[in-house]
C-alpha cells in the first residue's frame, strides 16, 4: 500500500463542501478523503489534490482524513485536520412593494452573526448599494422603476468569515402608463386605449368601469381594444402596468361616454289628419336626436331635435318606415327598431251614383292608395245598407224608392282600419212606381186614368200601349186624360213617375179597350115594301151589331154577327130614323147614328086591266095616297113601254103595243131618289 498522505490545510469556501490539499504520496493512483462529524462519516475518492468532500452540513465542524490507493491497497489515515464550514447562504424573498424599492427578507442562518446585502441594476448601470445588517430585512428605495436588479446576500459568523452567498435577480414594478388615450369606435361599441410604454412592464392591464359592468383588456403592447361596451354608459379607463415583480399603480380614471342607447318606448300616432307624431323616451348621455321617416315611395324626410317628439306631414295610404337615432359627442346611438306605420287609406275620390231603378243605385269610385277592401254604405231614414268589396263599383239595392240617402264609400286596409273621414254624398232613389187606382171614360176617345203613389215632386206619365200605336199624358197630379184614342182598339196602360233622382218602374198594367168603331158605310136597301136589307163597312173592334130603324108607326130591329141585316115589318112611305151598336166581345157599345131613312111609297091597290082595242090598254089602281103619283110599266118581248099619268090620276092608257105578246103590267108609286120600284105586284096581260 502507498504511504500515508499528509495533510497541508483544509479549509471551507462553501457551507456543504471542505477542501483538502496535501502533498502527493507516490505510487497512489487515488485518495479517499473522509469528513467525520460525530459518528458519521462523508467519504470521497479523489485522484489528485486539491479534493473537495461535498454533502457536508453548514457551519459544521469536521475531522479530515486522507488514505492514498493504488493497486496495493490504501494507506492508514493521514492524521486527522479539523475544519468548518461556513454558514450557510441566506434564502432571499424578494418582491417589489412599489415602483422604486425593492424589500428583501430571509430567515435566520444558524451560527450567523449578521449579514451583507448588495444590490447592482443587472445592466451594470448605477452604483451598487450595500448594506451589513443583523436584521433579516431590508428595503432598497429610490431604484429605478422597471430595472432588472441582481442582489447578493450572505452571512458571517463571530470570526466575521462569510458564508456562501445567495443571489437573486428582481425586477422593480413597472411605473404607471403615461399619456393614455382612448379613441372610442362608436360603430362597433368598443374602445381603442393607448399609451406610453412603462419601462419594465411586460404586460398592462387595461380596465374600464362603469356604474354596472367592469371589463378589463390584458396585452403585451402599448395599445389595447376593450370591446363590449354598453351604450349609455360612462366608463372611467386606466392602466396598469405589469411586470414579474407585480403592477403599478393604476393611472388617473380617463372618462369615457358611450355612444346613446337607441330610444325606447316609441310611438306613432296621428294626432289629426295629415300628421304623425313620433315621441320617445330620452336617454342616457342623449344631446339631440334625429328621426328618419321614409315612405314606401322612397321619399326619406327627418327631423333634428333635443325634444323627444317630432312631427311629420304624411299623407293617406302610404307605409313609413321611421327609426330614431340619438346622438352625443361620441357619435350616433345604435339602429333601433325600425317601426312601420301605415296611414288610413284614402277617401274614394271621383264618386259617382247612377240611379240604376226605384231601389237600386250603382256607386262607382276611382281606386285609391292603400284601399285595400272597400265599403259603400247607403244610409236613409228606414236604414242602413251596405256593400263590400275589392272593386271600385259597388250596387246597392233593396233601397227605398223615392228616399234620400246619404251614401259614403270607406276605404279600409288591414293595417290602419277605415278611414273614417270620407264625405257622404247625398242621392236620392228613384220615385215609386204608382199604382192604377181606376179608368174611366169621361167622353168620346177621351179616358182618364186615376193612380195613387207618396212621390214627392214627381212627373207622372201614363202609356197606352197598342197594336195601334202609343198614346201618352203627363200630370203632376195623380190623374190625367189619354186623348183621341182610337176607337175598337185594346191597350196596355201603364204609369210611370219621373223625377230629378231618374224615373221609377212602370206600374202594374191596366187592359183598355175603346168601344168599337161605328161602321162608315151603311146602305139601306128595300127588298119588298115591308123588308129592308140594311149593310154596313166593318167596325173596328165591333164582335156583333144591333140595327134599329124606329118611327111613330113602330120599330124594326135586327141583331146579328153579320155586316148586313134584312129588317121586315117596314111600313111603306114611312120616315125611319137609322141607328146602329157596334158591339165588342167584351160588351162595349158604341151607339152609331146615321141620316134618316124613308120607306118607298106604297104599292097601289085593287089595279085592273082593261083593253082598249086591239093594241091598247087601260091600267086602273087605287092610290094609297092621293099626293102620290105612279107609274106603269109594261114589259113584253115584244117591247116594254111606259105610261105616267097625270097627278090625281089612278089610270094611265098604253096605246099602240103590238098585238099577240104576253106583257107583265107593274104599277109603281114614281121616286125621285133612284131606279123604279120592283117590288110592287105583276099583272099578266095577253
Amino acid at each position: 500500500a502507498p504511504d500515508i498522505p499528509v495533510i497541508d490545510q483544509a479549509y471551507s469556501k462553501l457551507s456543504s463542501s471542505i477542501t483538502v490539499e496535501w502533498r502527493a504520496v507516490p505510487g497512489a493512483t487515488s485518495y479517499l478523503l473522509t469528513a467525520q462529524e460525530g459518528d458519521s462519516f462523508i467519504e470521497t475518492v479523489v485522484t489528485n489534490s486539491p479534493g473537495t468532500v461535498t454533502g457536508l452540513k453548514p457551519a459544521t465542524l469536521y475531522r479530515i482524513t486522507v488514505r492514498s490507493i493504488n493497486s496495493g491497497g490504501r494507506s492508514q489515515p493521514s492524521p486527522f485536520r479539523k475544519a468548518k464550514t461556513v454558514l450557510a447562504a441566506p434564502v432571499l424573498s424578494v418582491s417589489s412593494p412599489s415602483c422604486d424599492s425593492i424589500a428583501v427578507s430571509w430567515k435566520a442562518v444558524y451560527m450567523a452573526a449578521g449579514y451583507s446585502v448588495s444590490l447592482t441594476r443587472s445592466d451594470g448601470l448605477g452604483r451598487m448599494l450595500k448594506e451589513n445588517t443583523t436584521n433579516t430585512s431590508l428595503l432598497f428605495t429610490n431604484l429605478d422603476p422597471g430595472a432588472l436588479y441582481t442582489i447578493k446576500a450572505y452571512a458571517w459568523n463571530v470570526n466575521d468569515i462569510p458564508g456562501d452567498d445567495f443571489t437573486y435577480n428582481q425586477r422593480t414594478s413597472p411605473s404607471a402608463p403615461a399619456h393614455v388615450q382612448v379613441a372610442f369606435n362608436s360603430g362597433a361599441l368598443r374602445a381603442v386605449v393607448s399609451w406610453m410604454p412603462a419601462e419594465g412592464a411586460l404586460t398592462y392591464s387595461v380596465t374600464a368601469s362603469s356604474a354596472l359592468l367592469r371589463l378589463k383588456c390584458n396585452t403585451s403592447s402599448a395599445s389595447c381594444v376593450v370591446p363590449s361596451l354598453q351604450c349609455g354608459s360612462e366608463y372611467y379607463v386606466s392602466v396598469t402596468a405589469y411586470n414579474d415583480a407585480g403592477s403599478s399603480k393604476p393611472t388617473e380614471a380617463v372618462s369615457l361616454k358611450t355612444i346613446p342607447c337607441a330610444p325606447v318606448n316609441i310611438s306613432i300616432e296621428e294626432d289629426e289628419p295629415g300628421s304623425l307624431l313620433v315621441s320617445w323616451s330620452s336617454v342616457n348621455f342623449g344631446h339631440y336626436y334625429v328621426v328618419f321617416v321614409k315612405s314606401d315611395d322612397g321619399l326619406e324626410v327627418h327631423c333634428n331635435t333635443s325634444h323627444t317628439q317630432c312631427h311629420f306631414q304624411s299623407d293617406c295610404g302610404f307605409t313609413y318606415f321611421i327609426s330614431v337615432f340619438a346622438y352625443n359627442k361620441a357619435g350616433q346611438s345604435p339602429l333601433g327598431d325600425v317601426f312601420n306605420y301605415t296611414t288610413a287609406p284614402c277617401c274614394p275620390s271621383n264618386l259617382r251614383a247612377m240611379v240604376v231603378s226605384s231601389d237600386t243605385v250603382q256607386v262607382t269610385w276611382a281606386p285609391v292608395r292603400g284601399a285595400e277592401l272597400y265599403e259603400t254604405r247607403a244610409a236613409g231614414w228606414s236604414g242602413t245598407v251596405l256593400c263590400n268589396g275589392t272593386a271600385t263599383v259597388c250596387t246597392l239595392s233593396a233601397l227605398q224608392c223615392n228616399t234620400h240617402y246619404n251614401i259614403t264609400v270607406y276605404s279600409f286596409s288591414e293595417a290602419r282600419g277605415s278611414n273614417t273621414a270620407c264625405a257622404a254624398q247625398d242621392v236620392a232613389t228613384a220615385p215609386c212606381s204608382p199604382e192604377i187606382k181606376n179608368i174611366s171614360k169621361e167622353a168620346l176617345s177621351v179616358i182618364n186614368v186615376h193612380w195613387q203613389s207618396k212621390n214627392e215632386e214627381a212627373t207622372y206619365i201614363v202609356t197606352a200601349r197598342g197594336e195601334a200605336g202609343l198614346w201618352h199624358c203627363t200630370s203632376s197630379g195623380n190623374s190625367c186624360s189619354l186623348m183621341n184614342l182610337p176607337c175598337g182598339s185594346a191597350f196596355s196602360v201603364s204609369a210611370v213617375a219621373r223625377s230629378p233622382a231618374g224615373q221609377s218602374l212602370p206600374s202594374y198594367s191596366v187592359p183598355l179597350e175603346t168601344a168599337p168603331c161605328c161602321p162608315n158605310d151603311l146602305i139601306l136597301t128595300q127588298v119588298t115594301q115591308s123588308v129592308t136589307n140594311i149593310s154596313w163597312s166593318v167596325g173596328m173592334g165591333a164582335r156583333t151589331y144591333v140595327t134599329t130603324l124606329d118611327s111613330p108607326k113602330g120599330q124594326a130591329k135586327c141583331h146579328t154577327l153579320q155586316n148586313y141585316c134584312l129588317l121586315g115589318c117596314i111600313t111603306c112611305g114611312t120616315n125611319y130614323t137609322v141607328s146602329l151598336k157596334a158591339i165588342s166581345e167584351t160588351g162595349l157599345t158604341s151607339t152609331c147614328t146615321y141620316q134618316g131613312y124613308s120607306s118607298s111609297a106604297c104599292c097601289p091597290s085593287g089595279v085592273k086591266l082593261y083593253r082598249l082595242g086591239n093594241n091598247g090598254i087601260r091600267v086602273y089602281w087605287r092610290a094609297s095616297d092621293e099626293t102620290i103619283n105612279y107609274n106603269t110599266n109594261l114589259h113584253g118581248s115584244k117591247g116594254n113601254f111606259t105610261c105616267t099619268p097625270s097627278s090625281g090620276l089612278s089610270h094611265c092608257d098604253i096605246t099602240e103595243i103590238p098585238c099577240g105578246d104576253v106583257y107583265t103590267v107593274v104599277v109603281s108609286p114614281v121616286t125621285d131618289k133612284g131606279p123604279k120600284l120592283k117590288f110592287c105586284p105583276k099583272k099578266i096581260y095577253s
